[in-house]
């Protein structure tokens, strides 16, 4: 993948490329845009370089957190499934 991505981030762009593992990096910095401009929301004065860096790391943190209750969840249906798997070979051992 040779395609260069662009993301504005208070009135500054910013270039990079993606790795080949990414399946769609425009979606990507849609997300992060998008979380970046819910972080905005709730920062006043929104010019300070110093509330710009309270905007990124408050997006950062609900990113993360977003991520972290994901990961769990995954884990928790992944648990679920092998109990049912586990389940289901007992009583096809049973059956037989």
């Amino acid at each position: 993948m040779d395609e260069i991505i662009k993301i504005d981030l208070f009135g500054e762009e910013f270039r990079f490329k993606p790795d080949d593992q990414v399946e769609d990096p425009k979606q990507i910095v849609q997300y992060l845009t998008d979380y970046i401009q819910e972080a905005e929301n709730m920062v006043p004065n929104k010019k300070s370089g110093r509330n710009r860096m309270a905007i990124l790391l408050l997006a950062a943190m609900n990113l993360s957190k977003d991520y972290h209750e994901l990961k769990m969840q995954y884990a928790e249906l992944e648990k679920d499934m092998e109990n049912k798997v586990s389940s289901l070979m007992e009583k096809i051992d049973k059956g037989l």
